[in-house]
C-alpha cells in the first residue's frame, strides 16, 4: 500500500499472483494479532551500528530520521489496537535503524501531502507504500504533465500491484477494470487506483463512465463500500488482501480478478540528500543480505513481493 503510484499504460499481470491472496490472508490474520516489531531502532547505538558512518552528520548526531507516512494503510503501516505504529514499513525501518544507529520516527500525514512535506523539510524521508514512478522522480503532475516540483529520489524495496475488491458474494460480474464502466468505485486520493480509474473511465463506451469516489485514506473508502455506497474498491494488493482477510472477520469483502500494474515501492528522499539516500539504500541491502528482510516479509505474508537488491529510481 493502495500503490499509491501513477500507472503505466500497460496492464501487465503482477508477478505476485492473485491466487496468493488466500495464503496472504491467513498469514496476515496471524501477523496482525501478534506482537509487532518496534517501529524504532532506538536500541541501536552508533557504536554498534555498522553503517552509522554513512549517514549525514546532522542526522547521525540527532539519532533520528523523520518519516512522513500515511499510517492508515494496513498491513503496510497502521495503528494497532494499542495505538502503536505497526506494519511492513515500520518493521523494515526498525531493522534499518539497527544498521544505521538511528530511530525511524514515523509521523502521520495524508498520503497526497507527503512529498510536499518532504520538500518543505518537515520529513527526512517518506515511507508509505509509495510507488516509484518517473513522474514523482521528476516532479511532474500525472494529470496535467506539468512540472510541479523538484521531484524526489527513491530507494526501492518491494514490488506490488493493484487489486479490485467488492462486497463478499456481490461482485456484480466485475473481474477487470473494464467491468467497472457504469459502476461506483471507492479509492484513496492520490493513489494509482485513482489514476487508473480516471484513465479507464475515458475508455468506457455507451455513455458509461466509472463513478469515482476518492477519500483521504483507504479506511474511509472501505467504510463507504461496506455501507453499500459503492460497487467496488481498489487498493494495492497487500492492502486489499489484508482488508479481505480482516474486515468483518473475513466476511465483508472479496478480491476479484487479477492484480495489475506491478511496480516498486520506494522510500522517497529529497534530490539534494544523496548521502542520506545512499545510506538508506546500504541499510536496506544489508538487511536483505542478512535475512532480516525476508523474515519481516514472511511475518506479514508478502514474500512474493520481495526484491533481491535495493535499487535507486527503478520505477518507470
Amino acid at each position: 500500500m493502495t500503490a499509491r503510484f501513477t500507472p503505466r499504460r500497460t496492464t501487465a499481470r503482477s508477478r505476485i499472483a492473485a491466487v496468493g491472496a488466500v495464503a496472504v490472508a491467513g498469514t496476515l490474520l496471524l501477523a496482525g494479532c501478534g506482537d509487532q516489531t518496534k517501529d524504532k531502532g532506538s536500541d541501536a547505538s552508533t557504536s554498534s551500528a555498522p553503517l552509522a558512518s554513512k549517514l549525514p552528520t546532522a542526522i547521525r548526531d540527532a539519532g533520528v530520521i523523520k518519516v512522513g507516512s500515511d499510517i492508515a494503510y494496513a498491513p503496510v503501516e497502521y495503528k494497532d489496537s494499542s495505538g502503536k505504529t505497526a506494519g511492513i514499513d515500520p518493521d523494515l525501518a526498525a531493522a534499518m535503524g539497527k544498521q544505521l544507529g538511528v530511530t525511524f520516527d514515523f509521523q502521520n500525514g495524508t498520503f497526497d501531502t507527503l512529498i510536499t512535506g518532504l520538500r518543505s523539510k518537515r520529513y527526512d524521508v517518506a515511507m508509505s507504500a509509495m510507488t516509484d514512478t518517473k513522474d514523482r522522480q521528476e516532479g511532474v503532475d500525472p494529470d496535467t504533465g506539468k512540472k510541479v516540483g523538484e521531484g524526489v529520489d527513491f530507494v526501492d524495496y518491494f514490488t506490488a500491484g493493484v487489486s479490485i475488491y467488492t462486497l463478499k458474494g456481490k461482485d456484480q460480474g466485475i473481474k477487470t477494470w473494464a467491468d467497472l464502466c457504469g459502476k461506483k468505485l471507492v479509492v484513496q486520493r492520490g493513489t494509482v487506483s485513482e489514476d487508473l480509474a480516471k484513465s479507464e473511465s475515458k475508455k468506457c463506451t455507451g455513455g458509461k463512465t466509472i463513478s469515482l469516489q476518492s477519500f483521504d485514506n483507504d479506511q474511509q473508502a472501505q467504510t463507504r463500500l461496506r455501507a453499500g455506497g459503492a460497487d467496488a474498491g481498489s487498493s494495492d494488493f497487500p492492502v486489499a488482501a489484508y482488508a479481505v482477510a480482516t474486515s468483518g472477520g473475513g466476511k465483508d469483502f472479496q478480491l476479484v480478478g487479477e492484480q495489475v500494474e506491478a511496480a516498486p515501492y520506494g522510500i522517497a528522499v529529497a534530490k539534494d540528500q544523496t548521502q542520506l539516500r545512499d545510506a538508506i539504500q546500504a541499510a536496506m541491502n544489508a538487511i536483505i543480505k542478512d535475512g532480516e528482510y525476508d523474515k519481516i516479509l514472511k511475518k506479514w505474508g508478502v514474500t512474493a513481493g520481495a526484491v533481491t537488491e535495493s535499487t535507486v529510481n527503478g520505477g518507470k
